[in-house]
């Protein structure tokens, strides 16, 4: 059995080893492979850009000037499946420390050599090309170890002798020495200039002055001829300009007359238009609205009297509704009452003396109240009796006479009733 690999770009996977002692090595980046186990054997090498910084103290040019020099070199290790065997054969198994110091010390070397073949001023004015020198130099010896040198560049370029402050310095006064001479003779020259300009100026001058002068008599020649000629076709002009003059004026004034009567007709189309327009508005403004508000009124008016019709037969129904209530109601109690009365008269006429006694008695209650009522306004009663005896004797003659007032008033002896016979037996 075994395992499955897994590397991703910026590796390199090597699978050596395999079965009946084969020596074949599998290189794998970004990808995959199967190792056995116990038989074969897997290792990574780091794909990744390295940053290497190199520096040369005190290395003499060609003109024997110690310079101080730094670059910076991009490396990586090529991913051709030759090359890669190639690196993996001299750096599997170290780490990314050891694979810089290898490639520092052979681009430092290189870096040497070429300072000591070179001046001073081709490596501080040309640092490109220097770079790109150090670059092809090297390349074939890094290539040789399976990596590939991206980029190289010069970093800075110092001494400590004052060289290149005095290279400086001699470039600088020479510079401005070279500024100050071309700055005078350019004085120089545009002085003779302006002194040529000058007189070239003030020769074209005079010659342009006297141009103008002849220019001017001939111009005033001319003029003269000119204005004769002008004068003479002028008057002529102005003759036939008058005589045309009146043959438009006519010409003018009978067409004012056409455009007269043309606007006068127009005009006249225009009141009878505006005649018309006016009429038009007041039917739209007047008699519209007029006739609408008569028909509005007159839809008020039909909806009233509908409206009164209604109200009229609807109270009208009402009233014959309320009538035949009422008229049920009265039938219905005289219907009652007559049933009533015809039960009570089976009852006197079964019943005889003792039915007309009930009726009376109890229609008493009701006499007494209304021979009370006039007494209910009385504060106060005062009786005054002509004779010697008490309240109570006045009393008991009144109770004694009221059974002669019902006899009178309804016919009916109370004195037959055994319990007014004991109470007027009592009396007595």
């Amino acid at each position: 059995m075994g395992n499955c690999h897994t590397v991703g770009p910026n590796e390199a996977l090597v699978v050596s080893g395999g079965c009946c002692g084969s020596d074949v090595k599998q290189y794998v980046y970004g990808g995959w492979a199967w190792a056995w186990w116990c038989i074969t054997d897997t290792q990574r090498l780091s794909l990744e850009v390295m940053t290497i910084l190199c520096r040369c103290e005190n290395i003499e040019t060609s003109e024997g000037v110690p310079l101080y020099v730094t670059g910076v070199a991009q490396v990586k290790i090529m991913t051709e499946k030759e090359l890669l065997a190639v690196a993996c054969e001299q750096f599997l198994g170290k780490n990314v420390q050891d694979v810089k110091n290898v490639v520092l010390q052979t681009l430092e070397g290189h870096l040497r050599s070429i300072l000591g073949t070179l001046t001073v001023e081709q490596i501080y004015r040309d640092r490109d090309q220097f770079a790109k020198l150090v670059r092809e130099v090297a390349a074939p010896d890094v290539g040789r170890m399976g990596i590939e040198i991206l980029s190289f560049t010069i970093k800075d370029v110092y001494d400590k002798v004052d060289y290149l402050s005095s290279l400086g310095k001699t470039q600088t006064a020479a510079v401005q020495r070279d500024a100050d001479i071309g700055v005078a003779e350019a004085e120089r020259d545009a002085g003779i200039r302006e002194a040529e300009c000058k007189k070239e100026m003030l020769d074209a001058k005079f010659m342009a002055d006297t141009k103008i002068a002849d220019s001017k008599r001939a111009f005033e020649l001319q003029k003269a001829a000119f204005t004769e000629e002008v004068n003479m076709k002028t008057a002529e002009a102005q003759l036939a300009y008058e005589l045309q003059s009146a043959r438009e004026q006519q010409k003018i004034r009978q067409e004012e007359i056409e455009i007269e009567v043309i606007q006068r007709k127009k005009q006249i189309d225009v009141e009878e238009k505006e005649i018309i327009r006016m009429e038009k508005e007041l039917i739209a403004t007047v008699k519209r609205p007029a006739e609408a508000e008569a028909y509005r009124i007159q839809q008020i008016a039909e909806g009233e009297k509908v409206k009164q019709v209604l109200i009229a037969q609807a109270e009208a129904e009402k009233i014959r509704k309320i009538g035949e209530a009422e008229a049920f109601v009265i039938e219905a109690i005289g219907v009652a009452e007559a049933e009533g009365m015809k039960l009570k008269a089976e009852a006197l006429q079964q019943y005889g003396e003792a039915a007309k006694l009930a009726l009376m008695l109890d229609a008493l209650p009701e006499i007494a109240a209304k021979v009370a009522a006039p007494l209910s306004k009385v504060d106060e009663i005062v009786i005054l009796s002509g004779e010697s005896g008490s309240t109570t004797s006045e009393l008991n003659r009144l109770l004694a006479e009221i059974p002669a007032s019902v006899r009178a008033i309804t016919g009916v002896d109370l004195t037959k009733i055994p319990l007014i016979q004991k109470a007027t037996g009592a009396q007595a």
